[in-house]
Formats: structure tokens, C-alpha cells, sequence
């Protein structure tokens, strides 16, 4: 039998003790409440189904995304760990005071609705992908907290909660005319940097977040190879370098401004608050201000990857082959990336009919 008592506060504390379980207790306002916990606890322990759930009820999920920042973000990519301390600084924003217990189906269901009704820093709704990529933390740190942490979950409650649909590819190219007033003005900014990177973007398909912690140690130019040890998917890989690609790096490694104190290539005047180093050159102001500058209507610094992948289909490459430049793991997510021109079908086919 569980033992009832009341505090000095006035409230009822519960305390089961029972042979082969740890010992219960919990702290209810009525003693009506305190007697019906108690025996669904019992209840469950006769059955043999009962889990501790007084960690899980006592640790927030503030605490639990610190948590998982600390000890499960480090092993991923650098542009992924990036993502998931933007990611889990939203989700401590909005669910931070919820202990793991008490974040239910219902209420992932309205986080993922009222995220899919904010609205962006750009005056629209945010896409349904960043949804869904705050919702996959969100299990994955329920999934840590079952699986290693021991937390007495009986669920993963973002497992029942319908996630938004994947939003469509995009198929916004980039036209000569608008590349040729892109890199123009790239040219006229005041940090050469914003020039190289763009210019890299669509020479290699590199990502953001791989170009930005770009070293110098990753370039072999006499071979025209960049190595990357760490990518968003896990894997390393190694992207070969046009020319032009190999004229911006040598131009990035050998400016005379360089600093001594880094081996990025793409360098800024941040520096971390812990170790000292250098950041990364944060340069999504200056691609924004040039973007608009040029009047390039929703057009997404992303969208260059898509262009690059593009043209290395027109050139002629297999999928195997710009897969094992871009990075991409599965073929539909490729097919996703690819967007041939129209017009340039259409020349294609006049070309194969002529063979006829």
C-alpha cells in the first residue's frame, strides 16, 4: 500500500515502496489525486508495465536540447551542427519550459501549426521544410532520450504527429543575363570574398556550409581537387575543379590581406567565444544586399547549388558521376537538385531528329 501524507504547505505526497521497483513519490494538491496516482502506479507495477517517469517529468526540454547540443550535435557535420543549435534554439523559444513528459501529440500538432502560420524576417511563411527539420530534432531527441539517457518516455509523441508535406523542388535557374549582373556586382562589393564564393557555388555545387569552413589544407590545386572530410550527409568527398573554380581559390589563398592567424579560406573578423579562432566569413548580408542590388527576383543563395548540379547534366555527366561530385546520396533527392532548361531540351531533340 502506498503511504499518504500531507506536507506542512497543505499539499499530499504519494510514496510507494515496493519489493523490485524504485521507490515513487509525487506531490498532488488534493488527497483524492495523491490515492488514484497512487493505485494506477501499484497497478501498473502488478503488471509488470511500469516505468519511472520522474526523471522525464522533472527535466524540460531546455535542458534536454542543451543536453543533446552538448553530447550528440559535436559528431555531425560542422554546417549540421549549425542547423541543429538554430533548430533547438527555436524549439527552447517555444517548448523550452515543457518537461519531455508533458510534451504530448497535441502539443507538437500546435507548435507544427503555428510555425507553419510564422512569418519569416522576409515578410512570408516559413517553408514546410524548415518545419519538418525542427520536428526531426525534436524526435531524435526523444529517440536519444529513450534509447541512451534511460528517461522513463513511454513514447515518442512526435512519431503520431503528421508532419507537413516535403515542399516541391525548386526550378528557379539562373539566366546568363541575370549571372552576368550577379557577378558583376559581386565584383563591386567591398570584400572580394562574396565574389569567390559565388563563383565556387556554381563552378562545384559545394554547399553553403562546406564552402564557409573551407581550409587551406583541403586544396590540392595542382591536382584540381578539393577533399571534404565532413559533409551534411556524413560522408566525405571529393570535388574536382574547373579552372575558373581554381583561379578564385588561388586568388582566396594567396590575398595579400590574409590573415596568419587562420587557415580558412574564407575567412571573418568574428572570433569564437571559447577557443579564439576566427569564424567563417558571414556573408548572407552581403549576398542579400547584391541580390536585391540586382534586382534577382526569389532567387536563393541555395539555388546556385541547384544551378551548378544542372549544368553538370547539360555537360553530359551520369547521375553517378554528378552525384559523386554534389554529395548526393539518393538519385530521387538528385533528381530533385536537377532542373534541365526547356529550350535546351528542345535543341536536343531537333539534334535527334536530325540523326534520323
Amino acid at each position: 500500500m502506498a503511504t499518504i501524507t500531507r506536507n506542512p504547505m497543505g499539499h499530499w505526497k504519494a510514496i510507494i515502496r515496493k519489493t523490485g521497483w524504485p521507490i515513487s513519490v509525487k506531490t498532488f494538491r488534493t488527497k483524492r489525486d495523491a490515492q488514484d496516482w497512487a493505485r494506477r502506479i501499484e497497478d501498473e507495477m502488478v503488471r509488470g508495465v511500469y516505468i519511472h517517469r520522474a526523471p522525464a517529468e522533472r527535466l524540460t526540454l531546455k535542458a534536454a536540447l542543451a543536453r543533446y547540443l552538448a553530447e550528440v550535435t559535436p559528431s555531425k557535420s560542422p554546417s549540421t551542427q549549425v542547423t541543429d543549435r538554430r533548430r533547438a534554439s527555436t524549439l527552447a523559444t517555444r517548448l523550452g519550459s515543457f518537461s519531455l513528459a508533458a510534451i504530448t501529440p497535441t502539443v507538437v500538432s500546435e507548435y507544427r501549426d503555428q510555425r507553419l502560420m510564422t512569418q519569416s524576417r522576409y515578410g512570408r511563411n516559413i517553408g514546410t521544410t524548415h518545419v519538418r527539420l525542427e520536428l526531426a530534432l525534436l524526435s531524435h531527441v526523444y529517440t536519444i532520450a529513450i534509447q541512451e539517457w534511460g528517461l522513463g518516455l513511454l513514447q515518442n509523441p512526435v512519431a503520431l504527429v503528421r508532419k507537413p508535406k516535403p515542399a516541391a523542388g525548386r526550378d528557379r535557374r539562373l539566366s546568363k543575363q541575370e549571372e552576368g549582373r550577379l557577378l558583376e556586382e559581386c565584383q563591386r562589393y567591398s570584400n572580394p570574398m562574396l565574389y569567390w564564393i559565388v563563383v565556387l557555388a556554381i563552378e562545384t555545387g559545394m554547399r553553403k556550409g562546406e564552402m564557409v569552413t573551407l581550409t587551406r589544407s583541403h586544396i590540392d590545386l595542382q591536382k584540381r581537387m578539393i577533399y571534404l572530410q565532413q559533409t551534411k550527409n556524413g560522408s566525405a568527398r571529393s570535388v574536382p575543379l574547373s579552372k575558373t573554380a581554381v583561379q578564385v581559390l588561388e586568388a582566396a589563398i594567396n590575398h595579400p590581406v590574409r590573415p596568419i592567424d587562420t587557415d580558412l579560406v574564407f575567412w571573418g573578423d568574428a572570433r569564437d567565444k571559447v577557443s579564439g579562432k576566427r569564424k567563417p566569413y558571414d556573408f548572407i548580408g552581403a549576398w542579400n544586399q547584391v541580390r536585391e542590388k540586382v534586382r534577382l527576383q526569389d532567387f536563393r543563395f541555395h539555388d546556385l547549388r541547384h544551378e551548378a548540379v544542372s549544368r553538370l547534366v547539360e555537360a553530359g555527366l551520369s547521375d553517378q558521376e554528378v552525384s559523386t561530385i554534389s554529395g548526393h546520396k539518393s538519385m530521387q533527392m538528385l533528381k530533385r537538385y536537377t532542373h534541365l532548361r526547356a529550350e535546351d531540351l528542345v535543341a536536343k531533340l531537333d539534334r535527334a531528329f536530325r540523326q534520323q
